[in-house]
């Protein structure tokens, strides 16, 4: 009986198997046959079936299940040539199959919306924004300069503070809980004083990822949101050269072959080179006197960006990249302070994609350091460093009916910070701490729904804490112009920030680990149970494609941080804690349409918010609860071969809270000791005191309007120049930007700011 029994066993798993094994795998990458670049969101399909997939970011695809025969395997994408290729499949092979497409006579500037469109149906893509070059130039630049930071500034649920040394604030979250990567390492000050340029060069960019909440277990480290930046290869046919020139800064690119990329071939290398200074510490005296006219100091700024970068193409679509970079920034204004940062690394990212096996091998190392310097008017100092260095491993296995992600990484981070108070007393903390972490997601489409359960386990060395962070996003294709989706889950990070919520201004932001020591939690008055900043997140929305070109996008959200270490601003006495906890929430609903034709781009964003923070003492609003903020945009192109585009932006946005002034207050420093004459002597400032309502005011309404005008001249086969006209704040709204307390004068936002840029390709 037993062997019956195991007879029939036998006979059922070779039956499985030989059932599975009349199946393969087709899988590629897709490239463009002019750069050797690859072509993401590229339509793959298998002539006269129903099986078919959109390449990923990197060009990659994977046709899983495939029964075995002979197929005829189809890439296309709008602004190329279709192109097919004969494809035999045996049972139980995964064949591997290069594609290059080229450039067709239509352009490419005509806008490929299908693919998006179908790659949204087949994505949970819950608070997820995918931001392109072509969008971020389409937006009137200030200065001329198109940049990343500009056109994160017009997505829903994003506020700015500032024009000139402003922050970013997604969905409630501070810059220190948003994280911010470039080829996936973390760049912990990714945007220059002037408050409208990154350190990111929009010809590098490839794509942007924008997480604005809900993020599932493959990012991990912060608590509110994730803006991933990945850069593209160097052109891998021909040498190519980009020179920028206005008032602003100029740019300079190389691009070109090491070893030419042929479909031919499997190997090819390339190299990308760019850098670009700032001038309008020069020009703004000239073009500019306006601006700062009673300081005769202009726009004080000075930035230099530099970024390199050699990849690898290999067979089967395996391919290694090496990249360092190096920015540099600094605000000097001789009455208010001196402030200089740096920060510089480099890494090595690798993709493996074994020829004989469903996983799919990304891996990297990096390392990055960051330092930052503020001397103020009164010569007190301030410095904050971080060093930080991460591996990571992750793994993509394609099943029959399943995807599973999941990986493994480490981080190893070194914060030194030091601080001199008004009373000149000093103060330094460093931290050496480390952190690893492993995360699995799987992904499973049924029945109209995509299903994305997660799991992260993030384990923090130095505090001893270990944290699991269960996370779930899914979405249901009603049909095919409805989607509904949701998203949430639990959230930590280790890294805390040491500036103050009292002003919407803080020109010197130091950085530091959650400190060993301990941290005093008022609620429950006793000292927290842990030192790490703790969130929940929910996100509930809507997609409608009512037209063939129209999008809408409707996501309601709720962030309950419920855990914050903050440096202690109510400290009277040496023996009070360093560092407290608070608590808060953010909540709101951010509503976006997007209509899109070949020569016609509108765009329009509404965010509706509340953001609130509870240290035990009151409830009060932050300095970035703005309610209601407003972005619309539109571009257009025109003429013989549309060769002019035109684009318009406005934004609306209410006012932010700020704490009333008091009154002030003076002190001796009584430097004759005893004999200091303090009837006929001037006392020393030395601060203001604050209303007792945290941020009880509000500041007017901010808007502006911006436009351009660009015309593209084509000089021979591959060369161009793009000449741009534009104007930032076009009627001249006197915005604030903060009242200075101390002078009794209020400070505005840019005024109206005429210019004119030059771009050469070469």
């Amino acid at each position: 009986m037993q062997y019956l029994k195991a007879s029939f066993l036998a006979l059922f798993l070779l039956t499985v198997n030989l059932i599975f094994a009349q199946t393969g795998t087709i899988r590629g990458n897709v490239y463009d046959k002019g750069t050797g670049n690859p072509i993401a969101y590229a339509n793959i399909y298998l002539e006269n079936t129903n099986f078919g997939v959109t390449t990923d970011d990197d060009g990659f695809f994977s046709i899983t299940n495939v029964p075995k025969g002979n197929y005829s395997l189809v890439a296309s994408f709008i602004g190329y040539e279709t192109k097919k290729q004969a494809v035999e499949l045996l049972s139980g092979q995964i064949k591997y199959i290069q594609l290059s497409l080229e450039a067709s006579g239509i352009g490419l500037a005509v806008v490929d919306i299908s693919a998006k469109r179908e790659r949204v149906r087949s994505e949970t893509h819950v608070s997820v924004i995918k931001v392109s070059p072509k969008e971020i130039k389409a937006l009137p630049a200030i200065g001329g300069e198109a940049d990343i930071l500009q056109y994160l500034q017009v997505l829903p649920g994003i506020i700015a503070t500032g024009d000139q040394g402003g922050q970013l604030f997604i969905r409630g979250g501070s810059p220190v809980q948003n994280k911010i990567t470039l080829d996936g390492l973390t760049i912990i000050n990714p945007f220059h004083s002037i408050g409208s340029f990154s350190v990111f060069e929009t010809e590098l960019i490839s794509n942007v990822d924008v997480l604005t909440g809900g993020f599932n277990v493959e990012h991990g480290g912060r608590v509110s949101a994730v803006v991933d930046i990945k850069t593209r290869p160097g052109n891998g046919v021909r040498h190519e050269s980009i020179i920028s020139v206005s008032p602003f800064m100029y740019k300079l690119l190389a691009e070109g072959p090491i070893i030419k990329f042929s479909e031919n071939k499997d190997f090819s290398m390339s190299y990308i080179l760019t850098t670009k200074q700032s001038l309008i510490d020069k020009t703004a005296k000239i073009l500019y006197p306006y601006i700062n006219a009673s300081d005769s100091i202009g726009l004080p700024y000075k930035i230099s960006d530099f970024y390199g970068k050699l990849s690898m193409q290999l067979g089967s679509g395996s391919k290694i990249d090496l990249f360092g970079f190096d920015f540099t920034d600094r605000y000097f204004h001789p009455r208010v302070a001196d402030i200089n940062w740096d920060n510089s690394g480099g890494g090595i990212k690798f993709k493996v994609i074994p020829s004989n096996s469903s996983i799919m091998v990304d891996a990297g190392f990096g390392y990055t350091a960051y330092e930052t310097e503020m001397i103020s008017a009164d010569g007190l100092p301030r410095f904050s460093e971080i060093n930080h260095f991460s591996t990571d491993v992750d793994f993509t296995y394609f099943g029959e009916k399943i995807k599973m992600n999941y990986g493994l990484e480490f981080n190893s981070i070194y914060t030194n910070f030091e601080f001199t108070n008004p009373f000149k007393v000093s103060f330094q903390e460093f931290q050496n701490t480390t952190e690893m972490n492993g995360y699995i997601k799987l992904t499973r489409k049924w029945l109209g729904w995509i299903i994305e359960p997660g799991l992260r386990a993030q384990f923090y060395a130095s505090l001893g804490d270990f944290e699991l962070e269960p996370r779930l996003s899914l979405k249901y294709n009603i049909n095919e112009s409805i989607r509904i989706k949701a998203s949430g889950g639990l959230y930590s990070q280790n890294l805390i920030s040491t500036s103050t919520e009292r002003d919407v201004v803080n020109i010197f932001v130091g950085f530091i680990s959650s400190p060993e020591e301990r941290v005093y939690d008022p609620f429950t008055e006793s000292n927290a149970v842990n030192k790490l900043q703790k969130a929940k997140q929910a996100v509930l929305g809507i997609e409608f494609t009512p037209l063939a070109n129209l999008d809408i996008n409707l996501e309601g959200y709720y962030k309950n941080f419920d855990q914050l270490i903050v440096v202690n601003r109510n400290k009277l006495s040496l023996k009070d804690p360093n560092y407290v906890v608070e608590h808060g929430n953010a909540y709101g609903m951010d509503v976006s349409a997007k209509y899109e034709l070949s020569k016609l781009y509108f765009w329009l964003a509404y965010s509706l918010s509340w953001v609130q923070r509870d240290d035990a003492e009151q409830v009060y609003p932050t300095v970035f609860d703005r309610r209601h903020n407003l972005n619309f945009i539109s571009s257009a192109t025109f003429g013989k071969n549309a060769s002019w585009e035109a684009s318009a932006r406005w934004n609306l946005g209410s006012g932010f809270p700020f704490t009333k002034t008091q009154a002030f207050f003076n002190q001796f420093q009584f430097i004759n000791g005893a004999n200091t004459d303090y009837e006929t002597d001037n006392p020393d400032f030395i601060g203001v005191i604050y209303s007792d309502v945290r941020n009880g005011g509000r500041l007017p309404y901010y808007h502006r309007l911006d436009l351009a005008l660009k015309k593209t001249i084509k000089l021979y086969a591959k060369s161009r120049l793009e000449i741009q006209a534009s104007v930032t704040n076009v009627y001249n709204r006197q915005n604030i930007f903060y009242f200075d307390r101390l002078k009794y004068e209020r400070v505005n936002q840019l005024p109206v700011l005429p210019s004119l840029g030059i771009t050469w390709y070469i």
